[in-house]
């Protein structure tokens, strides 16, 4: 990439270190060239040389390149010109002019076949086009232009003619070098009533000079007097410093008009230093820097032109569409222009920048036609033109925005009816009771402040509402819709509502000081409290309680096993085999385990080791286990009473049940695009909101309007993004109070008036804001249409009543569930057993009755006992035997194997009495045999005894008949005296036999 220039040392100075910038930051851009780099040469040339720049073009030519791009003069670009057309190079040409005075349009040659290459990077000359529209806004019939010897004449050309056609009488005055020579010229030549009328003549001037000549210039018009504190003179210049402008302000005597070039300048420095993803040097973008003010207009355009052809090379690429370098022999009549110089040139025209000045393009016949003007004036006042601020602005697309008129207002405006537009924005602006055949009235909060500064001004105004209903955002083609279209328009004189004062605004309207602070705030539906009963089971994960509920029939057979290892092993050491006891069935282990887990207790004994460790380790797990669900619990029922998990931005960015947006076309959205397209932001929150907020280009979720977002909040799971104060009347003036409001509240910017630019009101508004401001008077509006206890209670929702932290019902509704649903299990389960044993029974119940001889039962029990208890001494107990145990006992068998409960001796000898019963299977008139020298084994249980389930009594005397169960038929027997058996038993009970 060559690079050329034909400036004065200390510019080509800047210019060199502006290409290297330029490349340095293309370098380090790594998503414009990728991994491609930048190759590039610079020569400087002398200037008004033009040959030796076509020598170095040449020389550049033929090494091979793709493009050319210069900074010269007029003379030196026209002879490039005619070679890059030749060669079919792309040449893109700054045009400069290093001595400060105003440039003029250069006069290229047609190219021969209609086909430039050349394409001018910085906009043709357009400061007549700004001077006509002042001169007609200011109303100047006459008036006379002094330009420096140094500028081109031939550049007013234009400027006489459409001045000549509106009648306008302009005289022109060329100024030498020697300025005071002028004015002394002026003296010597001219009769005292001619210099008067001069004077008349200077009461309006333009001035077409450097910044130095005109300082000089000005100072001389001073000292000789003829200059006065009415005068009105316009200084145009497209490069003029903010240094410069404060001298030419404080030198001049009347009233000063400055015109020159403006770019624009975005406040973030995020913003400001990020171009479609590239990176720009912090030297350039930001004003701290001090650089950036040293620098020309020209070193900006060569710093875009050079990031237009980085971007051009990256659309060949990614076109695959690339031509190899041209190595062209410029002093050989053979030689052929390049063959892909024509494509290389297409490619730059179909781009498009957003580069240190702005947009930048070559759509219109060749050049860069994007220009934009900033019109500062002072007044002829008491400050003798030492306030300076902007009046207006003109670009190309809208020519000229503001107000010059030389209004005075001192702190009245009796008489004065403003023409005002509104938007209806609940609470700012809203429609009230309109009477029949009156102007439609409004009220609202921004209402009630115009009223309130109506009364102190004196001024009237008739309102009208916005026909597209939007508050202003620009459009692709450059103008703007909503209210600010109805300021630039001049269709309005003021607009208010919830308008924002942001930057891109401001650049084309003004605006009053805040009357009210700005954030963003977020509309939603207050989180209704799910009833879940089974809330207690939280805590834990459902895998958590599979566990547990997995482990307690394990540990349960595991101990199982290992008691009955245990039962096994004493009975080995005993020599005998012991009944099995109740404590050591599976049932009852698992029993013990779930006492333990639930903390109940057991009153097992633990005799083995192995037990032991099982069970000490079941307890430690039971511990944590019942520790950790209880600090769970409580961190779960603390977070459940949370009315709202969304309060700020970043909350709703890393949350997905609730969709959001906010109004397309409007200041937030905007923010939101902003923040969200930042590579720099450190923060991807807005990336995210952006994702959402865009979707399907705002037309998935942002709403058109901001009622229709806030009734979209209020019937949907929707958040409403929109400004604080509107959000915050919603929800309080809600009829359901079903409405909350979360956000940041950050005021990082305001609510304001807008003017049109460079209104004459806009200090006297801001002054009686401010004054009211001071006095609390917008403070009592603030409480009237944001009360702290309105319909709604805002804060009632974050605020912790001590009645609200007891748990509700529905908390432990799970544990009542499950309670009843074990009694109504145990209520089935004893159903069915109940079921189950009364059919058992009936198929045990013999098909005929049988009958027993009870003389021979009694008979035969005597001679047993007898025998039995000849070894034994029985203490007074009863035993109950079933006619069954008494049929199975055979004569070599005492009545050891009949089980008898085991009661403690005691006093007396009660008599022992026998219950028969009779059981199918068991033939009538059997008899025990005797059996002697065995004990009787005490006590008799249900283990042992199956047919006690079935107890039957016969109708008849000494016969039992199978029957349903009824109460047993107790026997007298005599025990022998003796001493206590061995195995003593409960004296509370009794048996019977």
């Amino acid at each position: 990439m060559p690079f050329g220039g034909n400036t004065p040392p200390e510019n080509a100075v800047k210019d060199d270190e502006i290409f290297q910038l330029a490349i340095s930051d293309l370098s380090l851009s790594d998503d414009i060239l990728h991994s491609e780099k930048i190759t590039h040469s610079v020569k400087l040339i002398e200037p008004n040389n033009p040959f030796q720049a076509v020598q170095e073009a040449c020389e550049l030519m033929n090494q091979g390149i793709l493009a050319l791009v210069t900074s010269t003069g007029c003379a030196a670009a026209s002879a490039l010109q005619s070679l890059t057309d030749a060669m079919h190079i792309p040449h893109l040409f700054i045009q400069r002019k290093g001595d400060g005075v105003p440039r003029t349009a250069c006069t290229l040659n047609p190219s021969p076949e209609g086909e430039s290459y050349t394409l001018a990077a910085r906009p043709p000359v357009r400061i007549n086009d700004v001077l006509l529209t002042l001169v007609s806004e200011l109303h100047w019939q006459k008036f006379i232009i002094f330009y420096e010897s140094d500028y081109d004449i031939r550049g007013l050309q234009t400027f006489m003619d459409q001045g000549s056609r509106l009648g306008l009488d302009v005289s022109l005055q060329r100024v030498d070098r020697n300025i005071s020579r002028v004015f002394t010229d002026l003296f010597n030549t001219m009769r005292t009533e001619e210099l008067n009328r001069y004077r008349d003549t200077l009461r309006r001037a333009v001035l077409l000079m450097s910044p130095r000549g005109a300082q000089v210039f000005i100072h001389q018009a001073v000292e000789t007097n003829l200059a006065s504190k009415d005068s009105h003179w316009v200084y145009a210049n497209e490069e003029v410093s903010d240094s410069d402008i404060v001298e030419l302000v404080h030198g001049s005597l009347g009233r000063m008009t400055i015109i020159r070039q403006i770019f624009p300048m975005w406040r973030d420095t995020n913003v400001r230093c990020m171009r479609n993803n590239h990176r720009i040097s912090s030297l350039l973008c930001d004003p701290q820097e001090g650089y950036l003010q040293s620098l020309e207009v020209s070193n900006l355009y060569l710093y875009d032109s050079v990031l237009m052809l980085a971007n051009a090379f990256y659309r060949k690429l990614e076109d695959r569409k690339w031509h190899s370098m041209a190595s062209l022999n410029c002093m050989r009549k053979s030689t052929k222009p390049w063959n892909g110089g024509w494509s290389m040139l297409d490619t730059i025209q179909k781009g498009r920048i957003s580069g240190l000045t702005g947009i930048m393009d070559f759509r219109a016949e060749g050049s860069n036609s994007h220009v934009q003007f900033e019109v500062l004036g002072t007044s002829y006042s008491e400050t003798f033109g030492k306030d300076v601020k902007r009046l207006a602005t003109w670009d190309s697309i809208r020519g000229l925005n503001g107000s010059l008129r030389e209004n005075r207002i001192d702190s009245s405006m009796q008489g004065v009816t403003l023409k005002i537009v509104t938007l209806l924005e609940e609470p700012f602006v809203m429609a009230a009771e309109n009477i029949l055949g009156q102007p439609k009235r409004y009220k609202g909060f921004s209402i009630d402040v115009l009223d309130a500064l109506a009364k102190i001004l004196g001024f009237k105004y008739d309102i009208y509402q916005v026909g597209d209903g939007k508050y202003g955002s620009i459009l692709p083609n450059g103008s703007w819709n909503g209210m600010i279209g109805e300021l630039i328009g001049k269709r309005a004189d003021l607009a208010i509502s919830a308008i924002t004062i942001t930057p891109e605004r401001e650049s084309v309207v003004d605006f009053s000081k805040r009357y009210l602070d700005y954030s963003v705030g977020i509309l939603m539906r207050k989180s209704e409290e799910k009833i879940n009963i089974f809330s207690l089971l939280a805590p834990f994960d459902l895998a958590v309680w599979a566990c547990i509920a997995a482990a307690i029939p394990v540990v349960g057979i595991m101990i199982f096993l290992l008691r009955r290892i245990q039962a096994v092993r004493c009975h080995n050491n005993a020599g005998g085999q012991p009944a099995p006891s109740a404590s050591t069935s599976l049932q009852n282990a698992i029993w013990i385990v779930y006492g333990a887990f639930v903390q109940q207790g057991t009153d097992s004994l633990l005799g083995s080791v192995a037990l032991r460790i099982v069970m000490g380790s079941w307890w430690l797990f039971t511990l944590i286990v019942c520790s950790s669900y209880t600090a769970n619990l409580a961190a779960y029922l603390t977070v459940s009473r949370m009315d709202n998990a969304v309060r700020s931005l970043q909350d709703l960015s890393k949350q997905g049940d609730v969709v959001y947006g906010t109004v397309r076309d409007s200041a937030v959205y905007e923010y939101f695009r902003a923040k969200g397209t930042n590579p720099l932001e450190q923060d991807n929150t807005f990336a995210e909101l952006w994702k959402v907020i865009n979707k399907n280009n705002g037309f998935e979720y942002s709403v058109s309007s901001p009622s229709e977002g806030i009734r979209k909040a209020k019937r949907e799971s929707y958040a409403f993004l929109w400004d604080m104060a509107v959000v915050e009347y919603a929800a309080l003036t809600d009829d359901d109070c079903t409405l909350t409001v979360g956000g940041s509240s950050l005021n990082t910017r305001g609510y304001g008036m807008a003017l049109q630019h460079g209104s004459p009101y806009r200090d006297l508004f801001s002054q009686k804001i401010l004054e009211i401001q001071e006095k609390g008077d917008l403070d009592i509006l603030k409480q009237k249409w944001w009360p702290k206890k309105g319909r709604c209670d805002l804060q009632s929702h974050t605020d912790a009543q001590p009645e609200g932290r007891a748990l509700r019902l529905h908390s432990f509704a799970g544990v009542f569930c499950i309670l009843a649903a074990g009694l109504l299990l145990a209520l089935l389960v004893a159903a069915l057993e109940t079921w189950w044993n009364s059919n058992h029974c009936r198929r045990e119940q013999p098909k005929e009755d049988k009958e027993v001889n009870l003389e021979q039962v009694h008979q035969r029990l005597n001679s047993l006992l007898d025998d039995d208890l000849a070894h034994k001494q029985l203490p007074g107990q009863s035993i109950e035997i079933s006619a069954l145990d008494i049929g199975r006992v055979q004569p070599s068998q005492s009545l050891e194997a009949l089980s008898v409960r085991e009661y403690p001796a005691h006093r007396g000898p009660p008599p022992l009495s026998v219950t028969t019963f009779l059981q199918e299977g068991h033939g009538v008139g059997r008899t025990l045999g005797a059996a002697g020298g065995r004990t009787l084994p005490l006590p008799l249980s249900s283990a042992t005894m199956p047919s006690i389930r079935c107890k039957h009594r016969a109708p008849n005397g000494g016969l039992f008949r199978q029957s349903p169960v009824k109460t047993p038929m107790p026997m007298s027997y005599q025990p022998i005296p003796g001493g206590p058996i061995p195995e003593a038993g409960d004296a509370s009970h009794g048996t019977s036999i």
